[in-house]
């Protein structure tokens, strides 16, 4: 199964920047098992947010032509913990675009507070050239997350 860790784009400007929301509810699955009795979102679902956002930021400015994979997390530090009924605000600068890959700098709130930040550098990969990880579908950009950006721009 594949889970999508942004609702809606609230801004994109192409090549750039954008800002993505998660409403966070205590009816998601995995916050009745983290932590029992004191439901937080993991950090890894945050991190995987700030992603999904940044490789669409990313996708988006070669008009989705290579699947966009996560090659590495070279800065990454969590402030302060998400929690049922918490809206947070992804906001990635694009840094680098290039063939092979880019790096996006990317920042998490709740309101004016500061839960995350990091730098993820993500890899191009040519959909013929990488044998069992290409043959996989390209979760941003085969199983909806575009949809999300056409959706949130649609209703602009």
């Amino acid at each position: 199964m594949r889970w999508f860790w942004i609702d809606r784009f609230l801004d994109f400007e192409s090549g750039k920047s954008a800002r993505a929301v998660k409403n966070v509810t205590l009816s998601e699955e995995h916050l009745h098992d983290h932590y029992p009795g004191y439901p937080v979102m993991p950090g890894s679902l945050i991190l995987e947010g700030m992603a999904q956002t940044g490789g669409i930021l990313l996708g988006e400015t070669h008009q989705f032509q290579h699947v966009v994979i996560l090659a590495k997390v070279p800065k990454l530090a969590f402030h302060s913990r998400v929690r049922p009924g918490d809206t947070l605000i992804y906001s990635a600068r694009l840094i680098e675009a290039r063939e092979e890959g880019g790096l996006v700098e990317i920042d998490a709130h709740c309101g004016d507070r500061l839960v995350a930040n990091c730098e993820i550098v993500f890899a191009h990969l040519e959909a013929d050239a990488g044998g069992a990880a290409a043959n996989q579908k390209n979760f941003v950009f085969e199983f909806g997350l575009a949809d999300i950006l056409a959706r949130s721009q649609q209703n602009g």
